[in-house]
């Protein structure tokens, strides 16, 4: 089975300082057939104006995945993600995919430095196998070259293929496909996909989408993407 949700179905907030759409209810959009996919919570699309950010707020039993398209952000935390002298630097660039597993409680903020360059990203929460885990911070980098043509494991619960390591039953690849570039992904029984396109156009299992289109796929046994055009698409295994 499969739904197609389209760009423009988004919920949308702009604060000025941030516009943000929203795949999933979230802050003041609310829509009670859309508040998840699976332990897929949030999936918002934020950019973020020159020298502005968020300030530091709280999380706990979440796991939180940033993803950045254009511009840098730059991560503090109540961990010491971010301070001078850290093992993290905290900044994330087009092709770092960073990890925060809230556990018990952290507190952090995310700002954008730059004088002159918005900074667009997505931000993603996926529910945890286990409540009052310890906090944890990991970021990596994908080059191009890994994702090109190819579904590249980037964040999973076993941290494998040098993935990123989440404390979900989730597994998140990321993928660069144009002209002639496939892919296919099997999927187990009992397990459900999200395919949502960052940007370009991509046919998925038929369905034709563009920047910011998302395909739910439900009791399904194999996710092709085809026909792609300039397109970088993330695409999510999760449990049902």
């Amino acid at each position: 089975m499969l739904q197609l949700i389209k760009s423009c179905d988004r919920g949308y907030a702009d604060h000025g300082w941030l516009k943000s759409f929203h795949s999933f209810s979230f802050a003041d959009y609310y829509d009670p057939a859309r508040m998840g996919f699976g332990p897929l919570r949030v999936i918002n699309e934020d950019r973020i104006a020159p020298g502005t950010g968020f300030g530091t707020h709280g999380h706990r039993d979440m796991e939180i995945i940033s993803y950045v398209l254009s511009g840098e952000l730059a991560h503090k935390d109540s961990m010491g993600n971010g301070e001078q002298g850290a093992a993290n630097s905290g900044v994330i660039r087009p092709g770092d995919v960073q990890r925060m597993s809230a556990g018990t409680g952290v507190l952090h903020s995310e700002f954008n430095h730059a004088k002159d360059q918005t900074t667009h990203f997505l931000q993603i929460w996926i529910m945890p196998d286990s409540r009052g885990i310890a906090p944890s911070y990991e970021q990596k980098h994908f080059d191009t070259a890994s994702k090109r043509g190819r579904l590249r494991l980037v964040a999973a619960n076993d941290g494998a293929d040098g993935a990123v390591t989440i404390h979900a039953d989730a597994r998140l690849y990321a993928g660069l496909f144009d002209g002639s570039e496939s892919a296919e992904l099997d999927l187990a029984p009992g397990r459900i996909a999200y395919v949502h396109l960052v940007r370009g156009a991509l046919t998925a299992n038929g369905q034709d989408l563009t920047a910011g289109d998302a395909l739910q796929l439900r009791e399904t046994s194999r996710l092709a993407l085809t026909a792609g055009k300039d397109a970088e698409v993330l695409v999510f295994d999760l449990a049902a």
